[in-house]
């Protein structure tokens, strides 16, 4: 393979380990080299350069590479002279009204229109906020307050679409207010200067020279699906290491296509594609509402994309109404968010031709950690990428271990226990509360609340949540578990019910179960048939403890709605309606 260097020379550390006897075993020498390279990443923070500096020098690299497609602008090309020019407009037209804030609402879909103000705010030195907008109002009010945002960026296009209550005190921008200022001297001006100026005097000129990669890049407000939303600082270093992680895991390529469906809002869609593309010279389609999976796939199909990022709950859309030929381009169907169900990656796979590979991450991460990536196969021997069912290894510069939850002391292969993660893509903490930041950084790892295991080569296999344990009669019982069984039962691939434990005065805790219309049994058939599977009787639910709903709560990221799920759970084992 021949891959021309972004540097030269090139830089290469050598990292040395402490001596391991000879009866090492293989599992526990791949876990010393995880170490190294993670410790390795974290000192290499200082080499690194903000993320929206590496993007500045890849445009005046290469100005006429293609970088945006707008497709809603029928399939308008953006080039990465072009984009870089519009963003220097744009900024210099937000520095006046922007002076004094550091932190910058985004009420805006993942679209061309939203990556340019992303990195515009960038350019200022500001602090992009992408504000959730499929979440309730108070949640986008506390984001807002947290922040201390006084100016949000929309467009009134958006907002009629989807309106935004940002409370007292805050000023909407409509971006469509600054296309009709910049006249197309000021562009080619712009773009002249992007083509003729060394990007040393570019960063210069804006400034950037004094943003430091240290400086926080964005802060994303997590909810997760179980607990109350918390503002995750991530600095530059953080979304630079991740994505130089990345960058070696799949080899995004500048003739690489990424199709963008996920919000920014969603730390995937912030850093895997909006600012990962821009790092390697690669260009994004973007599609503001990915539950359209129709359109998706005429999107792919169109534009020949062929990395595609998405979530099993956005994937199934996909399988449900799109051609076989409509993913033929893609190389890399990257799945995370939650768990890929092994019945949905197979019916993908043979309806498509192409496998779901399932990774690994949270907010907290930067977001990746763990993935699946394609096989390899070089001179006869293969190297095995993928393990259906797992969430991959650790992505380079990254270590994971497992831990007894109690004791905090490593586990060995097989035996599940609680994931950390440690490496440089780790975030700084949480927005003012330094009191959670404790809870969930030790040394450096940050403690997932995710219950796993290794196999001997080195794969992780999530069981469940430790907040999604029921401790029943003295017994943890775990949710997935019982929910993959009754999957399995109704040999679905759709997501069709949920575990929550709800208080019990006589066992501490009991299951609930909430479904959609099972199709082809009824409530009675699927209790008799999770009797009949093995389970202990404590984790099997009692009849009278199935409930029927309309639809299961999703968030805007695509994850289930855990903590919703809980309040309606309670609502109807009290016999109580639910609005």
């Amino acid at each position: 393979m021949w891959k021309w260097p972004q540097k030269l020379p090139y830089p290469v550390g050598v990292a040395f380990g402490p001596p391991m006897p000879p009866t090492s075993t293989a599992v526990e020498i791949r876990q010393e080299i995880q170490r190294l390279s993670a410790e390795r990443a974290v000192a290499r923070n200082s080499d690194r350069i903000p993320i929206h500096r590496q993007f500045v020098r890849m445009a005046v690299r290469h100005p006429f590479r293609s970088c945006f497609i707008d497709h809603i602008n029928g399939g308008k090309v953006y080039r990465y002279g072009e984009v870089l020019a519009g963003t220097i407009l744009l900024a210099s037209k937000l520095r006046p009204i922007l002076d004094n804030q550091q932190m910058v609402g985004l009420w805006l879909p993942p679209s061309v229109g939203g990556a340019f103000a992303n990195i515009a705010v960038t350019l200022l030195g500001k602090i992009p906020v992408n504000l959730n907008y499929t979440a309730s109002p108070p949640v986008v009010q506390s984001a807002i307050k947290q922040c201390n945002i006084r100016y949000i960026l929309t467009s009134k296009l958006f907002t009629a679409k989807v309106p935004i209550d940002p409370g007292p005190n805050v000023e909407l921008v409509y971006l469509e207010e600054f296309r009709k200022e910049i006249t197309p001297w000021q562009r080619l001006r712009a773009f002249l200067a992007v083509l003729l100026a060394p990007a040393f005097v570019t960063e210069r000129r804006l400034g950037l020279h004094r943003h430091r990669v240290d400086d926080l890049a964005t802060i994303i407000f997590s909810s997760g699906s179980t607990g109350d939303p918390k503002g995750v600082m991530l600095a530059h270093q953080n979304i630079a290491a991740n994505a130089e992680s990345i960058i070696q895991a799949i080899d995004p390529r500048p003739g690489d296509r990424i199709l963008g469906i996920l919000p920014f809002f969603h730390s995937f869609g912030f850093t895997v594609t909006l600012w990962v593309p821009l790092q390697v010279g690669a260009s994004v389609v973007y599609f503001p509402d990915p539950r359209q999976g129709k359109e998706i796939g005429e999107i792919c199909k169109k534009y020949a994309c062929t990395i595609y990022l998405t979530t099993p709950t956005f994937l199934r859309f996909s399988l449900r109404r799109c051609q076989p030929d409509d993913f033929k381009t893609l190389r890399i169907l990257m799945c995370g968010a939650e768990k890929l169900p092994q019945s949905l990656a197979n019916e993908f796979k043979e309806k498509f031709g192409i496998t779901p590979l399932e990774g690994y991450g949270c907010t907290e991460l930067a977001p990746v950690a763990t993935a699946n990536v394609p096989d390899w196969e070089e001179g006869g021997a293969r190297q095995i990428g993928n393990k259906p069912g797992s969430i991959g290894r650790p992505l380079p510069g990254i270590a994971a271990k497992i831990v007894d939850p109690e004791t905090m002391e490593p586990l060995p292969p097989g035996q599940e226990g609680l994931l950390l993660i440690y490496g440089a893509n780790v975030m700084r903490g949480y927005l003012g509360r330094d009191d959670l930041t404790r809870q969930v950084l030790r040394d450096g790892w940050y403690i997932t609340g995710d219950i796993a295991r290794f196999d001997e080569d080195g794969f992780i296999f999530l069981t469940d949540r430790l907040s999604r344990f029921s401790k029943i009669g003295g017994e943890m019982v775990p949710h997935q578990k019982v929910e993959d069984e009754l999957h399995d039962i109704l040999q679905t691939s759709e997501r069709v019910c949920v575990v929550v434990g709800v208080p019990d005065e006589r066992k501490g805790e009991r299951l609930v179960v909430l479904h959609t219309p099972f199709q082809g049994m009824d409530k009675h058939e699927v209790w008799e048939q999770l009797n009949n599977r093995g389970l202990p009787n404590l984790w099997i639910p009692a009849e009278r403890d199935f409930f029927e709903v309309a639809e299961l709560p999703i968030l805007g990221t695509g994850k289930l709605d855990l903590k919703r799920a809980k309040e309606i759970a309670l609502h109807l084992a009290k016999g109580e309606k639910v609005a």
